[in-house]
């Protein structure tokens, strides 16, 4: 593989004034790209497919190239564990750069460059099962260098009823049962957020007969329409911002909305609107906690703001769920999460900015479907899932977790 794509790239590369380097580097491979056949550009797509099998045969959830820090190699996350793959050949900043530019289209291109990011989705038939596999990729700069991230996308749905979510809780997630407000997904980076939201979204696509559009960006998992018609809107590509997508939404007749990320301030105040006007609205947050996700909403906004979005908050949201991907003992990873379902006492704390009593309401929430973190890390301990370090690590309050723990 090493030999053929030298000797397509080489040349190419050979071309480029010594002159250009940094950023104007990737301009220049981005403007002469088309100088490339078709017939060469169709291999450089089966070299990259190629790496994405041996990704999809290792069980790994990430890969990574190009940029600085890969140091030339090939990078694969399995099972939570980045590690070089050493097996593949090194390839030069110059090479990822053209195998990533091929990924892209004219307008990704340009959008790269004005940027300095894209987001985007790329799916490719992996051979062995006859299947399409989608990932969701992110190109980025790293010291001048281009460099990506993709992530495979789960082919399949956990049904919802295999979170262990108590049912009150997913009452609390049912356009059947409560026809509008906001729950929310959070969770860092890599917590299964986008797998649990694809959940709700097959639950009530099973179960019930709305509109759902999806807004998000990129578009990852593609729903099949069952007893729901389902709409796949992917920012960038078939509208503006998610703030558009939402506003849009309105003139859509939608029953469900789900937005991929409420990324900013527009974005926020924009589903808070649509969730008053009687919508159900799911979302996610980079937040490890319900609590933390609530004064995150607050804070993002002006102050000026506050008041308003804490009081409209209060009155619209209907369930948190926080959640975390924690190693287990069989080498993989079991689902941890925290969740809270918004009674009148979380109302009332919320609209009097008293956030901090909530933790407590969830711990003595159990009957009603809540669950703390450290609750139900240990739920995971006690059925041997987790290893006890890992339960202490991943917990949110250290000191109520060894309180916990030293009541077993």
């Amino acid at each position: 593989m090493t030999f053929e794509v030298k000797h397509i790239l080489d040349p190419f590369i050979d071309r480029i004034p010594k002159a250009v380097f940094g950023p104007e580097r990737v301009r220049y491979i981005i403007d002469h790209f088309n100088e490339f056949s078709n017939e060469n550009k169709l291999f450089l797509l089966d070299v990259i497919n190629k790496i994405l099998t041996d990704m999809i045969e290792r069980e790994a959830s990430d890969i990574e190239f190009g940029g600085h820090g890969t140091e030339n190699y090939v990078w694969m996350r399995v099972y939570g564990k980045k590690e070089r793959v050493m097996e593949i050949p090194k390839l030069s900043g110059d090479e990822t750069a053209c195998l990533i530019v091929n990924l892209l289209n004219e307008n990704q291109r340009k959008a790269l460059l004005e940027a300095r990011n894209l987001d985007f989705s790329y799916t490719f038939l992996y051979a062995r099962t006859n299947k399409e596999i989608r990932f969701r990729a992110d190109a980025y700069f790293d010291l001048d260098l281009l460099a990506l991230n993709m992530r495979a996308i789960n082919s399949t749905i956990r049904p919802i009823e295999s979170l262990d979510f108590h049912q009150n809780a997913i009452r609390s997630l049912s356009h059947q049962y409560i026809k509008f407000g906001l729950s929310l997904v959070t969770g860092i980076t890599g917590s299964g957020k986008s797998a649990t939201l694809d959940s709700v979204i097959d639950y009530h696509n099973k179960t019930d007969n709305a509109h759902i559009v999806i807004i998000s960006a990129p578009i990852e998992f593609v729903h099949k329409s069952g007893q729901c018609i389902i709409r796949h809107r992917e920012v960038g590509r078939d509208v503006l911002s998610f703030k558009d997508g939402v506003i849009q939404a309105l003139r859509q007749d939608p029953d469900i909305i789900v937005i991929g990320e409420m990324r900013d301030p527009d974005t926020i105040l924009a589903a808070l609107e649509i969730t008053d006007t009687g919508h159900k609205v799911f979302s996610t947050l980079h937040t490890s906690s319900a609590v933390e996700s609530i004064d995150r909403i607050i804070a993002e906004v002006h102050p000026n703001e506050q008041e308003r979005v804490r009081n409209r908050l209060a009155d619209v949201l209907i369930s948190i769920v926080s959640q975390k991907l924690v190693p287990s003992l069989d080498g993989k990873r079991a689902l941890a999460k925290e969740v809270l379902i918004v009674n009148p006492n979380v109302k009332a704390a919320i609209k009097n900015n008293n956030t901090s009593e909530i933790y407590m309401m969830i711990n003595q929430g159990g009957p009603n479907g809540m669950v703390t973190m450290e609750q139900d890390l240990k739920r995971l301990y006690l059925q041997k899932k987790i290893s006890l370090d890992n339960a202490m690590a991943y917990a949110n309050n250290k000191t109520r977790m060894q309180q916990i723990l030293s009541a077993i």
